[in-house]
């Protein structure tokens, strides 16, 4: 993702949860850039605002809290990829390891279970953010 003056061009994410500390946690985590390209970063607490948000802007990747009230991350992931016209790459956050076999149902594009990682978020974002570069140069 490289614009027309070298530099890479910054990647929008967008981070669902209604916990403020798993949000923060989450930023710290993965930083502030990924492949020498910036990413900005869009948080939301609600279902509304992510809804709102998702259907007004394009963003390079989603990542949503399973573990989030009211409206968890996992029924949204599958609601997005039903309903979006080319939904980017969804991450989810689960509870915990064995709640894989419910990211693989909400047809998510990958997952972290927690205790949240650093290491394990660092790389499934810069995974899902560069596939589409990693795929399009091994065609």
């Amino acid at each position: 993702m490289t614009s027309t003056s070298g530099t890479k061009s910054p990647y929008s994410v967008l981070l669902y949860s209604d916990n403020s500390d798993v949000r923060t946690h989450v930023r710290s985590a993965v930083g502030d850039v990924i492949d020498e390209a910036e990413l900005r970063w869009q948080d939301v607490a609600t279902w509304d605002a992510l809804d709102e948000l998702v259907q007004n802007n394009s963003f390079h990747l989603l990542i949503l809290d399973g573990e989030t009230h009211k409206v968890g991350g996992l029924g949204i992931a599958r609601e997005l990829k039903n309903s979006v016209y080319n939904c980017p790459p969804i991450l989810v956050l689960t509870g915990r390891a064995q709640d894989a076999w419910l990211a693989s149902w909400s047809l998510a594009d990958d997952a972290v279970p927690r205790p949240l990682d650093a290491f394990e978020l660092q790389k499934a974002v810069h995974g899902l953010l560069t596939r589409d570069v990693v795929a399009a140069g091994s065609e």
